[in-house]
């Protein structure tokens, strides 16, 4: 199924109709690695008014920004660097903590109300993250366990596109996968450049449809499917001389426990490809090898 009016083949998912499109959503997953949905539970004002929050915190100075302080390595605030000069971001670690929250608000001298609007989506994008989760897992018929990814932490990624005339054509960010298990991108909805790679190497824009969530699948995704699920290279080009905001959360891996393919992947047939690795282990590798588009996991192949 794909979104009309657009000419992106990246398959749609009707959170309303399931069971009905569990096999849609596996073979988006497994050949993709992305898709859009429609029919999610979180309102239009909800997203709407986030979008209001989010641009006020990104338009703050940047000594206040800059109060946005690591928790792991890289989830607070990301200067424009030399390899991603248009890029900046503010984070969060553990969006399910309501202590983390009010912190992150607290960092950035954010409002009353945007507390609250930052504190409602936080709580909504949560839920439906691990609710995609949920479903992915029992599309592969992994259905012993209802709360799998229930304590799986969110981290939460507000980016800001520093588009000018002059950077037309340039990139925004570099072709990467992400490292967690899945990521919801709430998408800027007037100004496009994200492009998703195909299996066949042939880059694909990931064009904006408003009141939709764009989600891929990351690394972990990967791993923990023994490699059934495609982690899904993508980039930022900047199309237009404009501000672009997008906002992204991704659910990650365990806090602690190591990753591996659940004994239902694994057979004569479909072989355990990878070594158990924790989320922040493979996120530590991929930064000290600078392997950012999914390369890492070749370094985790279990002996043949």
């Amino acid at each position: 199924m794909e979104m009309a009016g657009t000419k992106a083949r990246i398959p749609t998912i009707d959170l309303q109709d399931f069971p009905a499109q569990y096999s849609q959503l596996r073979e988006a997953c497994e050949e993709w690695g992305c898709f859009r949905i429609v029919n999610h539970d979180i309102s239009s004002t909800l997203l709407s008014e986030m979008r209001n929050a989010v641009r006020l915190l990104l338009d703050l100075p940047s000594e206040v920004k800059r109060r946005n302080t690591d928790v792991i390595a890289g989830s607070g605030y990301m200067a424009p660097s030399k390899v991603n000069p248009l890029y900046e971001a503010l984070g969060l670690y553990d969006m399910a903590s309501s202590d983390a929250v009010r912190a992150f608000c607290s960092q950035l001298d954010a409002s009353p109300h945007q507390r609250e609007i930052i504190e409602k989506y936080a709580e909504a994008i949560q839920g439906l993250a691990v609710d995609i989760a949920q479903k992915l897992a029992e599309s592969m018929g992994l259905t012993r366990n209802s709360n799998l990814f229930q304590d799986w932490p969110c981290q939460f990624r507000i980016n800001k596109y520093n588009f000018t005339p002059e950077t037309v054509g340039s990139p925004g960010v570099q072709l990467h996968t992400d490292s967690g298990f899945l990521t919801i991108l709430q998408d800027d909805e007037n100004v496009g450049g994200l492009e998703v790679m195909d299996k066949s190497g042939a880059f694909v824009a990931a064009d904006p449809f408003p009141g939709t969530l764009l989600v891929n699948l990351g690394d972990i995704a990967t791993l923990w499917s023994n490699g059934r699920l495609h982690n899904v290279k993508h980039r930022v080009q900047c199309k237009k001389a404009t501000i672009r905001l997008s906002i992204a959360t991704f659910l990650l891996g365990p806090k602690e426990a190591a990753v591996e393919a659940p004994a239902e992947f694994v057979d004569s047939e479909h072989p355990r490809l990878y070594i158990p690795i924790t989320f922040e282990d493979l996120r530590k590798l991929r930064i000290s090898k600078k392997l950012q588009a999914g390369e890492a996991l070749e370094l985790l192949r279990c002996p043949s």
